[in-house]
């Protein structure tokens, strides 16, 4: 009995993803009672994943499921591999090998394709037969065997010609097969998609437009084939066209008539023209070579050269303008195809004028030397220039170096005048190298050039110059009439008698006496000389003016401002003024050995003529039994008790003191002062008296007898007060006497006042008051006749005092504020 089954499998990605396709699965049974054999058929699609189950054979066979096992049922397929299994235990059929229709060797590209199966269970044997159809699913897209497809055909090849292409192979069968073909957007090509006899497609290509290889070498062409599908699969290929060429295109110049230049004198093989002619063919057919025409005359071709091969043209004889200025030639050329064709081009060659002639310079006159002073544009040299060459090959310019005071002048046709630009100057440029240069304007241009020495003359029109206006010379001192003071030298950059120079001292009298009889100065080579002896405390400074003069006409001069300035020398040693005595340099003293600590004994002064530095005294012990009783101040000359005198001290001191100055070598001068000490209070001293009370305690006993040595001396005051008066109107102050700051008793205020003491006479005795802690000295002052002197007075405790010229003031002998005392010797 047959039975037809029919049954519905779902299957769920066997070719596309997330789509579901439904299978149908038929089943033929053939039952037979009793030991009979039944056939079942099954269809089922390609590519089924693992495991998927086909149908329940169990079911289908009516086998008892759970006798399965025990009978032992097992599947036999026909073919190379076990794609098929069954389940002992559900007698489901399953895939045990995804089953690739293409691939399996029973198929062979048949549109129907079984696996055969043997069902086998043992107790009772019994054998089922079974097929199972492989459905075809469209997983293979079409391949050509060759994926670039080279074709060559002609560019002659006529229109409509066809061309067979590989087809395309698609291992699915059926529907799913290739179908058709499609080709690229052409305007040249189209295809016709042609069915053989087992039903294969393929295409042939059919040319619909004439090729043209020197438009388009190459047609790149994409051939597509497409398989009947759901969804269509489709491959491709390059199809690559390749034209072959004809000879169909002459060979052709860029331009039909050409016109070179070329110089005369050009040398052999010079390149004229490299000519090149294009042939649009390939091959042979643009192989092109050149010849002359027939129309080129022979007196061409013997002058140029063509290179047969390249087209140059090059200079095969000499090239004169004068003799032959232009050829025309004609070349053609010529491919080499089967059917020769060729090209035309003429060619005319101008041989243009070279400048190969120097241009010339020539000096009709030159003036030389001139005077430096000469005028502004006075003509000095006349030129004339010329070129044997013709256009801007013989035209010329001349020119003279810019950095030079001249300039020329074109006078005529080639002719030009040197001519004074500039004022001149001999000092700065005694000659000029002038170069004429003459250049013609061809290209490149040639030139030519001459040089003329120009000399000037020189002119008186340069004063003679001192290197300095003002010159300071330092002379010592004492110095030997006759030395050489310094070396005044002038320049004049003036040439020969110009610049001889003579130099004079400027007459000018100072004290009734010419400069001419203090200095001298050697006309010749201006050294300048002392004729006499200097001496810094008399004459301090001189100034004067010397003047250079040259031996021009006339003559120029100059001068220059002298300040000669006298250099003290250390001449003069200090002398002592105080303590002062006629007899010798022995003073005696006396003081009451009841002296206080720290009290003033004495007060040594000494006054040096020489300039303040020389003149700074200083004072020290030269000799000096005891040096712990006696102190004296270095710069005051002050002297003083370090401590109280003792019983065992002697009556009587010796004090030897050195006065030096400042100077190099140092000059001194010593007093000796002999102290004799006393029992008395009352302190008597014959050169020097300190009274040990303050200002304003006085006792009456000394107030009294103060009063009664004033009455007593009255008189002998008038009279000295008289005498100087009248000797202050006869003696003026000296402005460059040396200051000295002195303590001096005034009658207007009783107060210190800084004075000059300035004296003529023999001796004057001058008051001079030092401050000291406990009272005023009082100093008697011998002053030689014709000395000046500058007497330093310095405040106890207060050190060096410097001696100012702007601080000093003239003391008016005479005047009401001060007066002098005459005193031989006095005593409270």
């Amino acid at each position: 009995m047959n039975l037809f089954l029919s049954m519905h499998v779902t299957m769920e990605d066997v070719l596309m993803p997330l789509h579901k396709r439904y299978v149908s699965l038929v089943i033929f049974s053939l039952l037979f009672c009793c030991a009979s054999t039944s056939v079942s058929h099954y269809s089922i699609p390609e590519e089924m994943k693992e495991g998927s189950v086909i149908t329940n054979l169990a079911t289908d066979l009516g086998l008892d499921v759970k006798t399965l096992n025990q009978r032992k049922m097992r599947v036999d397929i026909i073919a190379n591999k076990k794609y098929l299994d069954v389940n002992k235990e559900t007698g489901e059929l399953f895939i045990v090998e995804k089953i690739d229709r293409e691939h399996i060797g029973l198929c062979n590209r048949k549109n129907s394709c079984f696996l055969t199966l043997e069902v086998t269970l043992d107790n009772p044997v019994r054998i089922f037969n079974t097929e199972v159809e492989i459905l075809d699913m469209n997983d293979n897209a079409p391949q050509f065997r060759r994926e670039t497809i080279y074709l060559d055909i002609s560019e002659a090849t006529p229109v409509g010609e066809r061309f067979s292409l590989s087809n395309a192979v698609d291992p699915d069968v059926g529907i799913n097969s290739v179908r058709t073909y499609h080709l690229s957007e052409s305007n040249q090509f189209n295809i016709e998609v042609q069915t053989g006899r087992d039903g294969a497609k393929f295409a042939d290509l059919i040319l619909i437009k004439t090729l043209d290889r020197e438009q388009q070498s190459v047609h790149n062409l994409i051939l597509t084939a497409v398989d009947g599908g759901t969804p269509a699969r489709s491959g491709t290929a390059s199809v690559i066209v390749r034209v072959l060429d004809t000879n169909d295109n002459s060979p052709t110049f860029e331009t039909n008539s050409l016109t070179v230049k070329i110089l005369e004198n050009s040398p052999i093989g010079s390149l004229v023209i490299d000519l090149s002619a294009t042939d649009l063919d390939e091959g042979s057919n643009s192989d092109v070579t050149y010849s002359y025409s027939l129309y080129t005359s022979e007196k061409t071709q013997e002058t140029f050269n063509l290179n047969p091969t390249s087209g140059e043209i090059t200079v095969k004889g000499m090239l004169n303008y004068e003799d032959f200025r232009i050829y025309d030639m004609e070349v053609i050329a010529t491919d080499k195809g089967a059917n020769s064709l060729s090209g035309q081009c003429t060619i005319k060659i101008l041989v243009e004028d070279m400048n190969d002639n120097h241009p010339e310079i020539s000096i009709k006159s030159f003036q030389s030397p001139v005077s430096e002073n000469i005028k502004l544009d006075t003509v000095i040299a006349v030129v004339s220039v010329s070129d044997k060459d013709s256009g801007d090959n013989g035209l010329v310019d001349l020119h003279i170096p810019d950095n030079m005071p001249f300039k020329l002048r074109e006078s005529s046709d080639n002719y030009y005048e040197l001519v004074v630009s500039e004022p001149l100057d001999r000092e700065k440029v005694p000659e000029y190298d002038i170069t004429f240069t003459v250049t013609d304007r061809g290209s490149p241009p040639l030139s030519d050039n001459e040089t003329m020495t120009l000399e000037l003359l020189d002119v008186n029109d340069n004063v003679p110059q001192f290197p300095q206006s003002f010159y300071t010379i330092r002379v010592m001192e004492n110095n030997a009439p006759g030395a050489l003071l310094s070396s005044l030298t002038a320049f004049d950059p003036d040439l020969h008698e110009n610049q001889y120079l003579v130099y004079f001292i400027l007459e000018k009298e100072i004290a009734n006496t010419s400069m001419s009889m203090l200095f001298s100065i050697n006309p010749e080579n201006g050294n300048l000389y002392a004729l006499k002896t200097f001496d810094y405390e008399i004459e301090k400074d001189f100034v004067f003016h010397i003047e250079a003069r040259d031996s021009g006409s006339p003559p120029l001069s100059s001068n220059v401002t002298i300040h000669i300035i006298i250099v003290d020398q250390n001449d003069n040693a200090p002398s002592i003024v105080s303590p002062w005595c006629e007899r010798g340099s022995v003073v005696e003293e006396k003081i009451p050995r009841s002296t206080d600590k720290g009290s003033l004994v004495a007060k040594v002064i000494a006054l040096d003529k020489d300039s303040v530095h020389n003149s700074r005294i200083t004072y020290q012990f030269l000799q000096l039994a005891d040096a712990s009783l006696f102190s004296l101040d270095q710069y005051n000359g002050e002297i003083r008790t370090m401590r109280m005198f003792s019983y065992k001290d002697p009556r009587h001191h010796r004090l030897v003191v050195v006065a030096k100055d400042n100077g190099e070598p140092a000059l001194s001068a010593t007093v000796t002062i002999k102290l004799l000490t006393v029992e008395t209070a009352v302190k008597a001293y014959s050169d020097m008296t300190e009274m040990s009370l303050e200002y304003d305690i006085f006792s009456d006993i000394n107030l009294y007898l103060v009063i009664g040595l004033g009455s007593v001396s009255f008189l002998l005051l008038i009279t000295i007060l008289v005498t100087i008066v009248l000797k202050c109107q006869k003696v003026k102050p000296s402005k460059s006497a040396p200051p000295s700051r002195n303590s001096v008793i005034s009658e207007r205020n009783s107060t210190i006042a800084d004075s000059t003491l300035v004296s003529n006479d023999a001796y004057w005795y001058s008051l001079f008051l030092a401050e000291t802690r406990k009272g005023k000295l009082v100093v008697r002052q011998p002053v030689p006749k014709g000395s000046r002197y500058i007497v330093s007075s310095i405040p106890r405790g207060t050190g060096l005092s410097e001696t100012s010229d702007s601080a000093a003031s003239t003391l008016q002998v005479g005047c009401t504020e001060c007066y002098f005392v005459c005193i031989d010797r006095f005593s409270f």
